[in-house]
């Protein structure tokens, strides 16, 4: 179980957003322009997209309908509102980017600093379902870690690979593997799958799949298969990223190599 509390996840959210504001802040305007590993998004868009998301949070909507049908990338209604944030800030500046991104989250900030115990653990909507409010901010936190990656790649300038934000990101991300195993990797009743993930950071994530695929603390014994990589490997390819491609010859099976292989394949799960 992953630990929610407010205290630890509103520290990971200013974390990540102090991190991103230095980031953004020494890009000069060429750099807002170039490609992230995203379909159809740059700098610009990425950096849109996170406080466009946090202005909806606080109740705003975009001020402009961006014509998303006729976006290739976009897939789903989610999609179409990020588009529209995006639109709507396609006129600004460099710097204004950079002061909105400082207003919304520092409003933000406020927000979920004045939240009760029972107003952040009570159960509502999540893009992951309905959970506690405390789990959707968890969400956030790995969103916007996730982005940031992929503005670093964008710019060649890696980074933010250890920390509370790259922790709560794992928690989160953690929770989907039960997914990937059971579901997507369709692996039999009975084995097991371990990602050890490295670098900067580490971390263990054991699978074990009985009636279904579940996350669990530790295995008894070895796992049937184990997939050892860089965490930030583990994310780009996790977030379905265009450079997943990239990460794959980092990454190492050992154990039954057919189910180890096959879950790296499925591992992409994001929308």
């Amino acid at each position: 179980m992953t630990d929610l509390g407010k205290e630890r996840i509103v520290t990971a959210l200013r974390d990540e957003w102090a991190s991103i504001d230095e980031l953004i802040s020494g890009l000069d305007d060429e750099q807002w322009s170039w490609p992230s590993p995203l379909p159809g998004w740059d700098v610009r868009a990425n950096v849109v997209h996170m406080f466009g998301t946090e202005a909806a949070l606080l109740g705003r909507t975009p001020p402009v309908k961006a014509p998303a049908d006729d976006v290739e990338h976009v897939k789903n209604p989610i999609g179409a509102v990020n588009e529209s944030w995006i639109a709507s800030y396609a006129d600004r500046s460099p710097s204004e980017l950079v002061d909105e991104f400082r207003s919304l989250t520092g409003e933000r900030l406020a927000v979920l600093e004045a939240m009760s115990e029972e107003q952040w653990n009570e159960v509502g909507f999540t893009p992951a379902g309905q959970a506690p409010y405390g789990r959707f901010m968890q969400i956030r936190v790995f969103d916007c870690w996730m982005h940031e990656q992929d503005i670093r790649y964008a710019i060649r300038m890696p980074g933010h690979e250890s920390g509370l934000p790259v922790e709560v990101s794992l928690d989160e991300m953690s929770h989907a593997m039960g997914f990937v195993v059971g579901k997507k990797a369709g692996a039999p009743a009975g084995s097991s799958v371990t990602f050890d993930l490295r670098g900067a950071t580490s971390r263990q994530i054991h699978v074990v799949v009985g009636d279904r695929a579940t996350v669990v603390e530790r295995l008894d014994g070895p796992a049937t298969a184990t997939l050892t990589m860089p965490v930030v490997s583990f994310a780009h390819i996790a977030g379905g990223r265009l450079d997943r491609e990239l990460h794959y010859p980092h990454c190492t099976v050992t154990g039954d190599e057919d189910l180890g292989r096959r879950v790296l394949e499925n591992l992409p799960y994001t929308i």
